[in-house]
């Protein structure tokens, strides 16, 4: 059986979203970041990133990571990657051309979208420079936006169907939505993403990372 380690409030979301999209069995062993207990080494801490148990799967003491058998894999988007073409079935690749298509999604996600859209997630809007480091992160998502834009038109998802690609950069512009003047920039671009946060699987994730303290 598949084992994740990784919070809810992590990227661990991102494979916790497509493994209840496709219905998987696993087990799930709720670590959390060490940064948010006072003292991560204490007897009795919860399981960490610090923890030695699991500084024996990641040494690097990140989450998520997946355990596949003898397989350790150690980073999200490749943690889905081998999720969809093991056992995705249609919400993985069905063939070498898709399996490359998702690939260069999700590279595309992590290269041009995921660290300007988390710069906005965290910077502090009330503050002059916050909305300084808003207006200069949301201009560098101009044109991987763009491109996504263009490409949804006409089309409901980034392949002919809802597959792991959607899953993957839908999880990377999610940290930029609360800049609105961005969302409302690329109209096409928003719908998706409500489409894909309208689909049960998000939502029971969700519920899941909302029941988890902040």
């Amino acid at each position: 059986m598949l084992t994740l380690y990784g919070c809810y409030r992590s990227r661990a979301s991102r494979p916790l979203w497509l493994l209840t999209e496709i219905g998987m069995e696993f087990a799930h062993r709720p670590v959390i970041q060490a940064y948010r207990l006072a003292d991560p080494d204490a007897a009795d801490a919860p399981d960490n990133t610090r923890s030695p148990s699991f500084l024996a799967v990641n040494p690097l003491g990140q989450i998520p990571a997946l355990t596949d058998g003898d397989l350790v894999l150690t980073e999200s988007l490749a943690i889905c990657l081998h999720i969809a073409r093991a056992y995705g079935g249609v919400v993985g690749p069905t063939n070498l051309a898709e399996q490359a298509l998702m690939e260069q999604w999700a590279l595309f996600a992590l290269a041009m979208i995921e660290g300007p859209a988390i710069e906005i997630l965290y910077a502090d809007a009330a503050s002059d420079a916050g909305k300084a480091t808003i207006l200069a992160e949301a201009g560098k998502l101009m044109r991987p936006f763009a491109r996504l834009e263009a490409h949804l038109t006409g089309r409901d998802w980034l392949l002919d169907r809802f597959s792991v690609a959607d899953i993957m950069v839908a999880e990377c512009v999610r940290y930029a939505q609360g800049h609105a003047p961005l969302m409302q920039a690329h109209p096409t671009l928003s719908a998706w993403l409500e489409r894909c946060h309208a689909r049960p699987a998000f939502q029971a994730m969700w519920a899941g990372r909302m029941a988890e303290p902040a």
